[in-house]
């Protein structure tokens, strides 16, 4: 097995250096025409700054702007971060040992660094605040949804919590607000097939083998709003969201199903009324059963 590399620049805002190779030989002949050319969306001029800098830098340290080469075939640098909008809610501690980390994700908050949302993330405002530089997700939660997420602290059990939510071991069960229908026999289990297309922010269900299933039971009902308990059985981008949408309820709040609307990225207001609220398994490492539930709450 190949060890790997430890980067030579420490991690910046809870973040590690981004990794790229650099051909021993060949076209182009400098490092810095080869980052020009696989960095397409830097300005040339940007890269010629970060080289001036110093703050590119190989295993032997900082790339000169002149190299031919560099030490061990990688080059690592801090991207340049996109300006965000503080989310002004905070991260609600669950459970904390040695080896996981489960936490309240709140609304409008991103579980990983990901497009415009970096320091704005659950992963690296953990990291920074709680000082655990080697934090690693478990599984996602979406930015809109909030709840329960599990991170894990020791670095050498990353793949044994990964697996488990991987091979669907995991016992998730989410609530949801949405309109009550005194005509919709429930408890039901929705069965689809849900497709995501890359560069399309919706999912869509499609006609063909069923690859997404939900049980949806009714928890309450008052002035014509519903809580909802949802089993999903298995994980699909917006599955819930789909799946209460084509029962003719869709989650109150939602601004893609069934109309995907734009909303503001620094609108914090009307968040989607889904709450990711147990989490349950028997751990991996030590054998106990492990049972999570939320301290958020949706008012019906």
């Amino acid at each position: 097995m190949r060890r790997k590399l430890r980067p030579p620049l420490p991690q910046r805002h809870g973040l590690d250096p981004a990794r790229l190779r650099v051909p021993a030989e060949g076209r182009p002949a400098s490092v810095r025409d080869h980052l020009v050319e696989r960095l397409p969306r830097v300005p040339p001029e940007r890269i010629d700054a970060m080289l001036a800098e110093g703050l590119i830098h190989d295993l032997d340290g900082r790339v000169a702007p002149d190299a031919l080469s560099v030490s061990g075939g990688f080059v690592w640098f801090h991207r340049d971060l996109p300006d965000e909008v503080p989310v002004p809610f905070e991260i609600g501690v669950v459970h904390r040992d040695e080896a996981i980390l489960v936490v309240d994700k709140p609304h409008f908050l991103a579980t990983i660094p990901r497009g415009r949302h970096v320091l704005e993330t659950a992963l690296v405002r953990l990291r920074r605040d709680l000082d655990l530089p080697a934090l690693s997700p478990a599984h996602r939660l979406d930015r809109v949804t909030a709840g329960l997420v599990m991170f894990v602290v020791d670095p050498a059990l990353r793949g044994r919590y990964q697996t488990l939510f991987r091979d669907r071991l995991v016992r998730k069960e989410y609530e949801a607000i949405a309109r009550h229908a005194p005509a919709l026999d429930l408890p039901t289990v929705v069965r689809s097939r849900i497709v995501k297309i890359k560069g399309v922010v919706t999912a869509q269900e499609v006609p063909g083998p069923v690859n997404a299933e939900t049980r949806v039971e009714l928890v309450e009902h008052r002035g014509g709003w519903a809580r909802y308990r949802l089993h999903p059985a298995t994980g699909r981008t917006h599955q819930l969201r789909l799946h209460l949408a084509s029962l003719g309820i869709p989650i109150r709040n939602d601004d893609f199903y069934p109309v995907a609307t734009e909303k503001p990225l620094d609108d914090f207001t009307d968040p989607l009324q889904l709450l990711a609220r147990v989490l349950e398994f028997t751990d991996p490492v030590t054998g106990e059963h492990r049972r999570f539930t939320s301290r958020l709450r949706l008012d019906l």
